[in-house]
């Protein structure tokens, strides 16, 4: 999974979800990107951009290795089963 992608996904079809490590760890972070879990680093904002860097550097430490799931409401949303993500 190539997760650093310069450009954007044509179709945010997908979210690139880091759940928390710990059910008290914290926020989790939520992506949008396509189904190979590429994220459209050109389309995000400062902030996003520095929040998806901060994601990917705590992965191990506070938050789980990310998931790319169909984003709610996609067709292929309810497809497969999906771990669940726990955002504060």
């Amino acid at each position: 999974m190539d997760l650093l992608s310069p450009t954007a996904p044509s179709t945010a079809t997908h979210e690139l979800r880091f759940a928390p490590a710990r059910p008290d760890g914290g926020p989790g972070y939520a992506f949008a990107c396509d189904a190979a879990g590429r994220v459209g680093l050109d389309g995000l904002s400062e902030r996003e951009l520095a929040n998806y860097l901060f994601a990917r550097a705590m992965v191990g430490r506070q938050l789980c290795a990310p998931q790319v799931v169909p984003r709610p409401g996609h067709p292929s949303a309810g497809l497969g089963p999906v771990q669940p993500f726990l955002a504060r």
